[in-house]
């Protein structure tokens, strides 16, 4: 993985920055990979967001935040880990 696409991987996990990767770097199968976790990871949040006037809602924040964290130190070292939960969630291929 050359320094652009490991760049476009690590922004995957911070929204709305995956779309940077879609765009620049579409048929890259390793930023792909990082960008429709990127993409699950932004899901959560929104959903987290809607639901934050409960516990639930700020609670979600807690792991969402952790995975993100996880993806970001998975692409820096140029490794394809699922994330735990949602990594097996496909929005693109």
């Amino acid at each position: 993985m050359d320094n652009n696409n490991k760049l476009y991987s690590i922004l995957a996990y911070i929204a709305p920055f995956w779309l940077i990767g879609l765009l620049a770097a579409k048929d890259e199968q390793d930023v792909k990979f990082h960008v429709n976790q990127g993409i699950v990871l932004t899901i959560g949040w929104f959903i987290a967001g809607l639901l934050s006037f409960l516990i639930i809602g700020f609670i979600l924040y807690i792991p969402l935040t952790i995975f993100a964290i996880m993806g970001i130190i998975n692409a820096s070292k140029g490794e394809q880990k699922e994330l735990p939960l949602i990594g097996k969630i496909k929005i693109i291929k």
